[in-house]
């Protein structure tokens, strides 16, 4: 199997998909900006060969890099980032090399957060009432709908970024004021507690891999209000929300892919869809599939590519939380308290790349535990700041 690997250095943790997918005898060919001499060792021991392209936005450049593949290779089997920020240009490269996987024609419904509500709609899944607004009169037209507040975000975005909660009129017209050239999606405000939907589909579209995780806050908040943020995985799935993401799943296709889907509990068994991302949930929530089930998501990724896997045993024997902290909060345990107290549940403790920190931290604790309370007790003494 020929696999073309994009942006293989990044994130740094992501060289172990290529790693094990060279592991099970593929060739999995690099396609970056950075310079060979420097990427990580981890990452060129992973790759069977690398191409260097000056800009990775240039897309000839990149049809040239799989054109040169295919020639020294021969047909490229599979083309992939797990990195949300390129669906679009995997996207079109699968198209013009006739590629397996989501097509041009299909992109717009996983990039594209009005494109999704049809889909969830379909899936009979509630969604927040919203629409693309294009002029402050549009705006004004859903808002004597919905009321205040409402969420403004980029209709195709990755994660919060340029992502707001617009309480009243000063703030509607401060948006309008600024608003970035690029079409913009306003919703009605959900009030509830975020859940996701998360794991691994087979060519077939079932789950060989799933799991769901709860969240302190969104996204949003965590990066406009310059928070800390902690989430954590559950050991038993509420049933209404396996029911609802299955059904997901066969409504957007979802086939030899990972899912990461977004809800809004808003009441005991009822759920409003929020979005879906057809890639790994981001930071090292890899790494927590794998401490939560004793399992290594990369080798059963790796194994479903090359091999067609379609069993995957495994048990959520725990749940496996990240808690970040930030640098400018003032916290009233040291790392060294929370490792003197807290030492034996962690997993794993990791500086967070600049570009992922106002969203997870600079520094993020993974640890785990088969007692909820006493995990949200770890939280609680990571999180607990000094009093000013």
């Amino acid at each position: 199997m020929n696999i073309v690997f994009l942006s293989p250095h990044f994130p740094p943790h992501y060289f172990r998909f290529c790693q094990n997918m060279k592991e099970t005898g593929a060739n999995v060919l690099g396609i970056g900006n950075e310079p060979y001499d420097t990427l990580s060792q981890n990452v060129r021991a992973a790759l069977t060969e690398y191409y260097q392209v000056d800009d990775m936005h240039n897309y000839d450049a990149l049809v040239r890099a799989c054109g040169f593949f295919t020639h020294r290779y021969g047909k490229i089997d599979r083309l992939d980032s797990l990195n949300e920020y390129w669906l679009s240009t995997e996207a079109r490269l699968r198209d013009d090399f006739n590629i397996v996987g989501v097509r041009g024609d299909e992109i717009d419904f996983i990039r594209r957060k009005s494109c999704m509500k049809a889909k969830f709609r379909e899936a009979g899944v509630p969604v927040a009432r919203g629409k693309v607004v294009h002029t402050i009169d549009d705006a004004r037209t859903l808002i004597r709908e919905t009321g205040y507040p409402v969420i403004a975000k980029p209709d195709d975005g990755v994660g919060a970024i340029a992502t707001y909660r617009l309480n009243g009129k000063q703030d509607l017209d401060a948006f309008f004021e600024t608003k970035p050239d690029t079409d913009y999606i306003m919703e009605e405000f959900i009030a509830g507690t975020i859940y996701s939907f998360d794991g691994l589909a087979d060519r077939s579209g079932k789950p060989l891999f799933y799991t769901a995780h709860i969240f302190s806050q969104g996204i949003m908040e965590t990066v406009n209000e310059a928070r800390h943020i902690h989430y954590y995985s559950l050991r038993d799935i509420p049933a209404t929300l396996e029911k609802i993401g299955r059904a997901c799943l066969k409504a957007f296709n979802v086939r030899e892919r990972f899912f990461h889907i977004e809800f809004f509990q808003t009441a005991a068994d009822q759920y409003v869809a929020l979005e879906v991302n057809m890639r790994p949930p981001g930071g090292f929530t890899t790494d927590m599939f794998n401490y939560a089930c004793d399992i290594d998501i990369y080798r059963v990724w790796s194994d479903l590519l090359t091999h067609h896997r379609t069993e995957l045993k495994y048990r959520r024997d725990y749940h496996c939380c990240y808690a970040s902290r930030k640098n400018d909060l003032r916290y009233a345990h040291s790392h060294e308290d929370i490792l003197s107290s807290y030492g034996a549940f962690m997993v794993q403790i990791e500086s967070v790349p600049g570009v992922f920190s106002s969203a997870l931290g600079d520094i993020g604790y993974i640890f785990r535990s088969k007692n909820l309370a006493e995990m949200l007790e770890i939280v609680n003494y990571i999180h607990q700041t000094k009093d000013v």
